[in-house]
């Protein structure tokens, strides 16, 4: 029997590797998604085609694999338009495979120019344009997502996905080939290697911080930052890549505690590891001292000194640049005497740079905030979100992926809940809509089922993104949903307090968001206190009991009613990007 081009498509995706279909099925994308279901890529139907393609993009930072939303023609594809913008501006490797009106159906109402709208949110808009070139064309589309990082919006015109596809020549189908295999890393040039080693020989205070980039050469650039005695640190998608380190200041930026915004404000060489630096991770430029030299290692020229002049821009992938100069570094005799005489041992430069012991001491009584002591501003029915994410980070276990909405909360979830490594933290934020929590939480819980998915969200947040509330119950997934509920946009609220105006375009009546959630079949408790958390903690274990003995979970959603601070320490950091 011959097959479609539709059901083509579907089995080329398959054999190059997707991971994981998302999606709402109407009738442009119907054939091709079962065609992914029988060739083997699990999927996932959402609620919402925005939700399906925030869990693809979720998916895709935590499993490594390539995750696919899958919509219908028009709108179904605007529907999916902001978290496919999201996953564009993070440089996420996705598929966006959407239906398309004929050419000839000029008068469709579904016809929109997508190619037009997939580029101006910064997706590559890529098209299945023949049978004949079909899967060249998907293969195209996969090679752009994988090896160039890229979210590609794959449109699949509705008169040629019942075509028949032309019969393959030779024995084995294109189709059936296989994984696509990953580009070879790349690797830095010899004068970019030397003068990095260089700096980091003559640095008495570096630090690293690791981006997204960064992510996967942990143990190099630990290994690196060892010997040149650098203290490391991420911008907030890289969360928990150093966890465990002592000399870890964990997230560079506005979520710093203030000994690591002093410690990195005090450092004499800065180096990015497949970060940008941006205004975020770098507190608008406030983090970098004048004394400091600053090294970005990317692996485009593009996102060298995109955000801020730079010392030195080195091309390369991050871990191969990492093992490089350490290897230069252990070739080299510097440092020897100074070695000796700090009691340290082995070949080539070693430094005790910003590693001292007092700094070590420093960093695990400071660095985090719930170290910090704040005062505790519960009362009149209302609870610090400070005081209760320092309680939740002690009741939920810590084998867990944090998931973190946007909005003025959004720090307390990101400074506050540990995570075991850089795959335990999903940071949707680059396109800073509220709203994309929820399936962040789930498609990081599709990713990593053998960790407790928790989410951190606002009430804003959560109502606009709620439907998808129901696919976690479906999904019958251990989720634990904290909304810090302060019956607002707490960040206009917050960021306009010092003027004159009426807020009631953004304060709202107080939702009982406990009894929405048991609506959708969760479980649902409200929080004014920390004696209300005894009540967590025994869903809490409930809920443990049923996921470790694999049979379907309850998502248990936390409506904390969360007193005010003033505005989160971060929120002026975040305005300042504007």
């Amino acid at each position: 029997m011959t097959a479609t081009v539709a059901e083509i498509v579907g089995q080329t995706l398959a054999g190059l590797g997707a991971g994981h279909v998302f999606g709402v099925v109407g009738s442009g994308n119907f054939v091709v998604t079962n065609a992914l279901r029988r060739a083997g890529v699990p999927f996932t139907a959402a609620r919402h085609e925005g939700g399906a393609a925030t869990m693809a993009d979720a998916y895709a930072r935590m499993s490594g694999t390539v995750g696919i939303v899958s919509t219908h023609q028009g709108c179904g594809f605007t529907n999916a338009v902001t978290g496919v913008a999201e996953a564009a501006k993070s440089r996420t490797p996705m598929i966006v495979l959407t239906a398309d009106v004929a050419a000839s159906a000029v008068r469709s109402n579904f016809r929109i120019d997508q190619d037009a709208l997939a580029r101006s949110v910064g997706a590559v808009a890529e098209r299945v344009h023949s049978p004949a070139s079909a899967v060249a064309d998907v293969v195209r589309a996969y090679r752009t997502a994988v090896n160039e990082r890229r979210t590609v919006v794959l449109s699949l015109p509705t008169d040629l996905q019942a075509a028949p596809a032309p019969q393959p020549v030779g024995p084995t189908p294109a189709h059936d080939a296989g994984p696509l295999t990953p580009a070879v890393p790349v690797r830095p040039g010899a004068a970019s290697v030397t003068r990095l080693a260089e700096l980091i020989r003559g640095a008495q205070r570096p630090v690293f911080v690791a981006g997204r980039g960064g992510r996967g050469a942990g143990p190099d650039l630990a290994a690196l930052a060892e010997a040149g005695g650098a203290l490391v640190a991420t911008s907030a998608v890289a969360h928990g890549l150093f966890e465990g380190d002592p000399f870890n200041l964990g997230i560079s930026g506005g979520f710093s505690s203030p000994l690591v915004a002093e410690t990195i404000r005090g450092a004499d060489l800065i180096v990015g590891w497949g970060c940008t630096l941006n205004g975020w991770t770098m507190q608008q430029g406030r983090l970098i001292g004048p004394q400091a030299t600053v090294v970005q290692v990317d692996l485009e020229d593009a996102s060298l000194g995109a955000n801020r002049p730079i010392d030195l821009g080195v091309l390369g992938d991050c871990g191969e640049t990492a093992r490089a100069v350490l290897q230069e570094l252990r070739g080299s005799g510097a440092g020897l005497a100074a070695m000796a005489g700090s009691g340290q041992t082995g070949g080539g430069h070693r430094s005790a740079g910003y590693r001292t012991p007092e700094m070590a001491g420093r960093l695990a009584a400071e660095a985090r905030w719930n170290d910090v002591p704040t005062e505790d501003l519960s009362g009149n029915g209302l609870i610090d979100p400070r005081v209760l994410s320092r309680e939740l980070d002690a009741i939920l276990p810590q084998e867990r992926v944090v998931a973190v909405d946007s909005g003025n909360f959004m720090g307390y979830p990101s400074a506050y809940l540990r995570v075991p490594d850089e795959n335990g933290f999903c940071l949707t934020q680059a396109f800073q809509s509220i709203g994309l929590g929820l399936a962040t939480a789930i498609g990081a819980a599709t990713a990593q089922p053998h960790r407790l998915p928790v989410l951190g969200t606002g009430d804003g947040g959560f109502l606009m993104a709620v439907a998808e509330l129901e696919t976690a119950v479906r999904l019958g997934l251990p989720l634990v949903v904290i909304v810090y509920n302060d019956a607002a946009y707490g960040a206009e609220v917050h960021h306009f307090e010092a003027e004159e105006f009426d807020y009631e375009t953004v304060t709202f009546p107080v939702t009982d968001l406990a009894a929405l959630a048991r609506g959708f079949g969760a479980e649902g408790v409200v929080v004014r206190s920390v004696a209300d958390l005894d009540a967590v903690r025994s869903r809490v274990d409930e809920l443990l009991d049923r996921w470790r003995a694999g049979r379907p979970s309850v998502p248990l959603v936390i409506d904390a009613r969360i007193a005010s601070d003033g505005g989160s320490w971060w929120l002026a950091e975040a305005f300042a990007g504007h």
